[in-house]
């Protein structure tokens, strides 16, 4: 029998995150009495356009203390950028304080800023990622762990992190490559699946892995993962679609503003496909079309965490977006966790 469907919030990073500190927090309280689960938050540190919260773990500690039920996750903690030890702690105490409600996604990261910044060869991220990985589940299990090469040097006898009381959160690992899903299935993590690249090309791989080992575990570790998309949806289809049609160009706008950030010419980003976008990005139509979608996606993938992105990354007002999750709580979760498992 498989766990109810999970439906999250996405979409909370950099721009999206502007504004006064008190309303931010004031948007999740609302968002945790309209019955979402949880909300993701991104870690992007030593870049301009960062926004106002470089560090998600004490974003996630503020918001924790102010709600009850809400989950609140990180998609992805740049593992090469933390001491795993450290970060084991600091995890173990936020599962603590939250009475455990702290999910974590870790993962690589490729900003090379940020690298530059840090003195990080980008050669090593991948070691770097994967040991980190590892040893970060072994101490906020509680075991004893050690790391006698590679960035880490610790002695055999250090054991996980005092605070931990109970079973370690989740963790999840997001990417995209072959090596990552593969890594990701080997070592049995569940996963975050991307918008971009869409969540076929990541199960591709995640198929070829399993292809190598029998096929054994698919099924579980799929329902304990989350894939994403944005959502537009309206009181009726052209509303929706409305909607849409104002949120792709500046999406477009944003995947332009965010290239020239990192170098590489507005000539140089292919032009959107809508068709494609519309069919592998976004849930769209009225109350009844979304819940249609959203089931649809379930059976096809066997994901039963949807992340969902209600802002467009931030191009949209937090009023639309909140608009967009009212009728959302109101006509669709209810459908959807009526829906047999």
């Amino acid at each position: 029998m498989n766990a109810p469907l999970r439906i999250d919030l996405a979409g909370y990073s950099r721009e999206a995150t502007l504004g006064e500190h008190r309303a931010f927090m004031a948007f999740f309280e609302e968002a945790e009495r309209l019955g979402f689960d949880g909300v993701w938050f991104h870690e992007f540190r030593l870049l301009p356009a960062g926004g106002p919260y470089p560090s998600p773990l004490l974003l996630a500690a503020a918001l924790l203390a102010r709600t009850e039920r809400l989950r609140v996750g990180i998609s992805a903690l740049v593992l090469p950028l933390h001491h795993p030890l450290l970060l084991a702690e600091e995890i173990a105490q936020l599962d603590v304080q939250s009475n455990g409600r702290i999910d974590v996604g870790i993962g690589r990261g490729t900003d090379p800023s940020t690298l530059r910044a840090l003195q990080i060869d980008p050669a090593t991220t991948r070691e770097r990622f994967e040991r980190a990985c590892l040893l970060l589940r072994a101490a906020l299990g509680g075991q004893a762990v050690s790391s006698v090469e590679g960035p880490w040097h610790f002695d055999a006898q250090t054991v996980g992190p005092a605070c931990v009381q109970r079973p370690h959160p989740p963790l999840y690992i997001a990417g995209s490559t072959a090596e990552t899903m593969g890594f990701a299935v080997a070592q049995g993590f569940p996963l975050l699946l991307s918008l971009e690249p869409p969540e076929t090309a990541q199960l591709a791989h995640v198929d070829a892995a399993f292809a190598g080992q029998g096929g054994e575990g698919r099924a579980s570790m799929l329902a304990g993962s989350s894939l994403s998309r944005h959502v537009c949806i309206g009181a009726t289809p052209a509303a929706a679609r409305a909607q849409a049609d104002r949120l792709l160009p500046l999406l477009y706008e944003r995947r332009l503003h965010f290239a020239r950030l990192r170098g590489v010419m507005p000539e140089q980003v292919p032009p959107l496909d809508v068709a494609r976008v519309l069919r592998e990005q976004v849930v769209l139509g009225d109350p009844q079309a979304c819940a249609a979608q959203i089931g649809q996606l379930v059976a096809r993938t066997g994901v039963r965490q949807l992340r969902c992105v209600f802002n467009g990354n931030g191009v949209l007002a937090r009023e639309e977006a909140m608009a967009g999750m009212r009728l959302f709580a109101q006509e669709v979760m209810p459908v959807l966790r009526a829906a047999p498992a």
